[in-house]
């Protein structure tokens, strides 16, 4: 008994690619994903990290609206064809694109808030509001 599926075709990604019944019919390579986020907070604040490999920091778009945080970028990755007369049997255009919303806790400063993009991680810096800071302990004189 085997608990792996196995696939008993020869090569299924040569006959996916030949026996597809759009292979010469304008196929849309859009890909939409979901990048995954870690959310971390500490005493001053909070901290999103998305990952978004292979993008530029003028890929993506921040906007914050009330309290709702949103996270989106889009991705056009033509290849144009350097000569008039290339005659092609198929060429394909990649898009990619991504939409992420979040919450804000009322205690997020949203007029502090600032993001940096480095080495496929948008990390998004979400400081606390002054009063929402942790208080340091004190003394209580008692009289």
């Amino acid at each position: 008994m085997s608990l792996v599926k196995r696939n008993n075709v020869v090569y299924p990604s040569f006959f996916d690619e030949v026996f597809n019944p759009d292979w010469f019919g304008g196929i849309e390579n859009k890909k939409s994903f979901v990048p995954p986020v870690n959310i971390k907070e500490n005493d001053n604040g909070f901290s999103l990290e998305l990952a978004v490999p292979g993008m530029k920091k003028d890929d993506f778009k921040v906007e914050i609206d009330k309290n709702v945080l949103t996270v989106s970028a889009e991705v056009k990755n033509e290849k144009e064809a350097s000569k008039e007369n290339e005659v092609y049997s198929r060429k394909e255009f990649s898009f990619s694109s991504f939409k992420r919303v979040f919450t804000l806790p009322d205690t997020v400063n949203s007029d502090e808030i600032n993001a940096t993009y480095e080495a496929g991680v948008l990390t998004l810096a979400l400081p606390k509001k002054e009063e929402a800071l942790p208080k340091p302990k004190r003394l209580i004189d008692i009289a």
